[in-house]
């Protein structure tokens, strides 16, 4: 079994080239307005669907949870290399667990965090994080950020980095 995850895209080719890189993986499909990557590790079935116009965000994130800090090091490291920014958040409490993490937004804005869980909390989130806050908050400490949003879906991927 595999999970299906399909993203609206405004540009093709430009998203194309950021999930290559961002899933080490080449797409198995591409036509003049779609792309689908298939993924073993995670078991995935993504596809781009180009679209004329995106707007508003319907969904809050998708993530990869990693086995450990070195493998968010690991993917960071391998990201920036492409230039990317990865907006790093180490030893923070969000969701319910303490994570350390990155992220990378891909051209229309999706969010993407790589995320180690050391432990699980009580708490939702702390001070030290951009996660989980109010919108108002959020936009005080950082535009478009978007971990656990009030009523927007969760959806993590979940990596087995150690094969």
């Amino acid at each position: 079994m595999k999970m299906h995850v399909g993203v609206n895209v405004t540009n093709l080719k430009e998203s194309i080239e950021f999930y290559k890189k961002v899933f080490d993986a080449e797409p198995v499909k591409v036509k003049s307005d779609y792309a689908k990557f298939l993924l073993d590790d995670p078991g995935l079935n993504f596809t781009l669907n180009l679209k004329d116009q995106v707007s508003g965000n319907q969904i809050g994130h998708f993530g990869f949870q990693v086995n450990s800090l070195e493998d968010v090091l690991k993917h960071k490291e391998r990201l920036e290399k492409f230039g990317f920014f990865a907006r790093e958040e180490m030893d923070v409490t969000c969701c319910y667990a303490t994570q350390d993490k990155f992220w990378v937004a891909d051209p229309n804005g999706n969010e993407w965090e790589f995320f180690y869980t050391k432990t699980d909390v009580e708490e939702m989130h702390n001070n030290d994080s951009i996660c989980c806050k109010s919108t108002v908050e959020q936009k005080d400490e950082q535009m478009n950020a978007s971990c656990c949003t009030p009523n927007v879906q969760r959806v993590e991927l979940v990596v087995d980095s150690s094969k």
